[in-house]
């Protein structure tokens, strides 16, 4: 291979080739009309960290660079793939010296480095000695070649200082993404996630954006010349991480002069996007200087001066935080009332609203479009049973139908005897502003009940739509109905995600809802608002039920879903309710009617006894519902499976504290021994062989969880196996009894356990597909009684998958499905079980009333070695390839949540 290099021996166009170590020129023939010269990859043998991306430079039509190769073997090609490739090797001087050459010319373009600067960079290095220096130059020389390129692209570039004072400023690059950069940077991309703005990225695109505090200064304002709210987004090299960086208001941009901003890791760089969809940036200059802890804390205590305060009251109040509360506190409250005071990443969900659903004028304009465009679509007939109503939220609601884009639709109105005579009086002035608009006023005051089924009788419409005298419509609410209705005219119920409204009109606590999830609907009302039914139906099951007060709908929805199948129920993934949160209101806490909690238990538990009988329904402290699910008689029997190696007093634990608390009539424990060797291990084997309702079994071959359970399953005789770690210690005594009583349900395939790790923080509250790749455990890390997202965290419920850590199943379930794929040797297998289950058509569940602890794959260990992660890898690229497009769209998970947070955190931007 060296001899060829030495004869110069062109690398044919587009080929590969294998560099051993040394200092080679590379060259090629580049028209000037081509564009940028292309980049030089290269990417060591037996490497999985990818390719390293190296500049050429364009003289008199070649293109040409010098690169150094370390020890190794690495492999070369070009990109984009040029015409025959010289490849020569050069010594050390005479590199060096033609490095120098090309990063000390006087610069040709406005924006390459000064000759001064050059050379203080090159002096920086002398502190780190020869091989300082050359690393420097080395350094230096790609940095002009990097930003030549960029200028031949007719680019601006932006100012980054990467450390504290005495660094350097440098030129960074900030281009559109995609469709330039990708000459000067491999940018991954992720379909909307990396789409549009401007990215920014040091001219040396392997070196990062570091973290830590730094002051920005930008003019920057839309192409039609309005400040943006904008985003300032993180890259680590997969495209811009959706729930991390900066939120930046168009106020906060419109005070100019510079913001404190801060960055907790290092990235690859930075997207600097428009909060606003479809709109695009223009950049006038760009700075972001990394400053030390001591100038930010200065720069937040001069910043959080509020216009009648000064900064030594500002700096007193500090102090006294930092005595009562202790120094980090204190600086959190400071760096609050900063961003507070500059419009600087306000409140999430207010943040996400602003970015991705408020409608401004053209957006309506494009929904009265749409809305035309269905002509004769479905007529709803909008029922709100009104009883002395404050008048201006009576007047917000009532206009909040009026100012629907979607033309189709009837308010009925029915006054369940208000003593206010304000009501009537506003309620005969709507009446007579349009002709859409019905009102029938009770004699006597029948509940809310008897109101809404005065308000049915109105009802013309195809489908009603549920709403509260107090709350309000987004404008394209009956908009999207249609459309889905439009779409699929076979739809009985219709459902979407809601979130509330105080006094002042400020929106909070959004509900992100599931697609149809029966268990969770006999747990909560989770499909609540908004929600449209075929008139037809709602008569059919006889309407509003006078007792059920407070729960009215959700008795009414279960009634109707026993009559529908899934299929005719469709979930928009799309804030299209407000509902009013004001001192009272069921709102903010079910606490504030108590008789509306006991008439939901009511509705589920007679819905229970018409569909299950046996099941019962009990009110939990907060306000949700357990469904006590019937056992057969007798029990069934269950057959524990539990994979060992070693780790006795793992083991020991494991299978002392199913026996000792747990309630359960008849099971038994197979251990099942993957080659333990340890003296204690196979004591406690030898010992376990000799009691009752344990059986030992031995598996003597390499660690595959698949075949491990498989071949067990096959040798014991329970109706229903359990998978269970030799990690895992029994907590409720009950554990068994609830999830053997979900697991014998017809439709219920797979059943999952809450898991907590020893110190009472989550470990498994179910899995939710697609985050961080493939799937994850929501809530992991959460302290014991999170409710999580709607409450869901405390509440039974469908899932997609659970972990096999502590899993049951029918034994006709696992067989149907083949058991567990033994080519997931490792990781997944458990969630690939699930997803089969799923397919063949039952329903996987999650209930957090059989508690246990789970120690965390103890026994097995991390993957630490090279042999392992290339499993891992392999494991991962098996489930993207089986259920790829499913990962993404978990319907038991909301499009509008990330899938880079564990916490059900606001996705930016959604994925819809």
């Amino acid at each position: 291979m060296i001899s060829q290099m030495r004869e110069h021996a062109p690398l044919p166009a587009g080929q590969p080739r294998w560099l051993e170590s040394g200092w080679y020129r590379i060259a090629t023939t580049w028209p000037g009309d081509a564009g940028p010269a292309p980049r030089i990859l290269l990417a060591r043998e037996g490497d999985g960290e990818g390719e390293g991306v190296y500049p050429m430079g364009l003289v008199a039509g070649t293109a040409e660079g010098i690169v150094a190769i370390a020890q190794g073997h690495y492999r070369l090609r070009l990109a984009p793939p040029a015409g025959d490739v010289v490849i020569e090797p050069i010594g050390r001087t005479a590199a060096l010296r033609a490095m120098w050459r090309a990063a000390s010319a006087p610069a040709d373009d406005a924006r390459g480095p000064r000759w001064p600067t050059g050379v203080l960079r090159l002096m920086s290095g002398l502190r780190r000695g020869p091989r300082g220096l050359t690393n420097a130059l080395v350094e230096a020389y790609r940095r002009r070649l990097f930003l030549r390129g960029h200028a031949l692209l007719g680019r601006a570039t932006a100012s980054y200082r990467p450390a504290p004072w005495p660094a350097l400023s440098e030129d960074a690059l900030l281009v559109p993404p995609v469709r330039d950069a990708g000459r000067l940077a491999d940018v991954p991309r992720h379909g909307d996630d990396a789409g549009g703005g401007l990215m920014l990225q040091r001219a040396l695109p392997w070196l990062p954006i570091e973290a830590g505090w730094y002051l920005l200064r930008l003019s920057c304002r839309g192409v039609d010349g309005d400040p943006q709210p904008l985003l300032l987004q993180p890259d680590h090299g997969h495209g811009p991480v959706p729930d991390r960086g900066v939120f930046l208001s168009a106020d906060a941009q419109a005070e100019g002069g510079q913001l404190l901003v801060m960055f907790d890791s290092p990235a690859l760089s930075l997207w600097l996007r428009t909060a606003w969809r479809h709109a695009e940036l223009a950049v006038e200059s760009m700075q972001l200087i990394r400053i030390g802890r001591l100038r930010a804390l200065w720069e937040m205590l001069r910043g959080s001066v509020p216009g009648t305060g000064t900064l030594p009251g500002e700096t007193l109040r500090f102090l006294r935080e930092s005595r009562t509360a202790g120094l980090s506190a204190a600086a959190d409250a400071l760096l609050r009332r900063y961003n507070r005071l500059h419009d600087i990443g306000p409140e999430p969900y207010a943040a996400w609203t602003l970015c991705f659903d408020t409608l401004r004028g053209s957006d309506l304009a494009q929904l009265r479009l749409r809305a035309a465009a269905f002509g004769q679509g479905p007529e709803f007939s909008v029922l709100v049973p009104v009883y002395n109503t404050p008048e201006p939220w009576l007047r917000r609601c009532i206009d909040s139908v009026l100012a629907q884009v979607y033309p189709r639709w009837q308010l009925c109105i029915a006054d369940d005897a208000s003593s206010d005579p304000a009501v009537s009086r506003v309620l005969e002035e709507y009446a007579a502003k349009d002709p859409r608009i019905r009102v029938v006023r009770r004699e006597s005051n029948g509940h809310i009940a008897r109101a809404s089924n005065t308000a049915l009788e109105m009802a013309t419409g195809a489908y009603v739509a549920l709403l509260d005298h107090d709350d309000e419509l987004r404008p394209h609410a009956l908009l999207e109905m249609a459309q889905a209705i439009v779409d699929d005219p076979t739809l009985d119920l219709l459902y979407s995600d809601e979130d509330k409204i105080d006094g002042e009109g400020r929106r909070f606590d959004p509900y992100f809802k599931p697609d149809w999830n029966p268990d969770l609907l006999r747990s909560q009302n989770y499909v609540c608002h908004l929600s449209v039914i075929r008139t037809s139906l709602v008569r059919a099951v006889g309407g509003f039920r006078p007792g059920f007060e407070g729960s009215q709908d959700h008795d009414l929805v279960l009634r109707c879903s026993e009559r529908v199948e899934p299929s005719r129920i469709r979930h928009i993934p799309k804030v299209l309710y407000h509902w009013r949160a004001i001192e009272g209101s069921t709102a903010l806490s079910r606490d504030a009617k108590d008789y509306a909690a006991a008439a939901g238990v009511r509705a589920v538990d007679e819905h229970l006894a018409r569909c299950y009988p046996g099941a019962r329904a009990e009110e939990l402290s907060h306000g949700h519902y357990r469904v006590r699910w019937p056992l057969p008689t007798p029990a069934p029997r269950v057959s524990l499976l539990v994979p060992t190696r070693d780790r006795a007093c793992l083991l020991r634990t494991c299978v002392e504290s199913v026996f000792e608390r747990t309630d359960y009539p008849d099971f038994e424990v197979v251990v099942i021994d993957n080659q333990s060797s340890e003296p204690d291990a196979l004591a406690y084997l030898d010992e376990l062989r000799l009691r009752a309702r344990v059986r030992v079994l031995r598996f003597d071959a390499p660690f595959n969880y698949s075949a491990i359970n498989n071949r067990a399953a096959g040798q014991c005789d329970g109706e229903i196996l359990g998978l269970v770690n030799n990690d895992i210690e029994v907590v409720s005594p009950d554990w068994l009894r609830e999830m053997v009583s979900h697991a014998v349900r017809p439709e219920v395939g797979a059943v999952g356990a809450m898991l907590y790790y020893p110190d009472d923080t989550i470990q498994h509250a179910g899995v939710v597909l697609g985050i961080h790749g493939v799937a994850a455990h929501v809530y992991c890390g959460m302290p014991r009684g999170y409710p999580g997202h709607g409450g869901r965290v405390r509440v039974a419920q469908q899932l997609s998958a659970v972990t096999g850590a502590c899993l049951m199943v029918r034994r006709s379930v696992f067989e149907e499905v083949g058991g567990l794929d033994e080519s997931l040797r490792v990781a997944f297998n458990d969630i690939d079980f699930c997803l089969r289950v799923r397919a063949a058509g039952y329903r996987n569940l999650w209930t957090p009333f059989a508690e246990l602890y789970h120690h965390e794959s103890a026994s097995r260990g991390s993957e630490d070695t090279e042999e392992k992660r290339a499993r891992f890898v392999g494991e991962v690229e098996a489930m993207l390839q089986r259920w790829g497009p499913q990962l993404l769209s978990d319907p038991a998970y909301n499009q509008n949540l990330s899938l880079s947070s564990l916490n059900s955190e606001y996705a930016f931007p959604p994925r819809g």
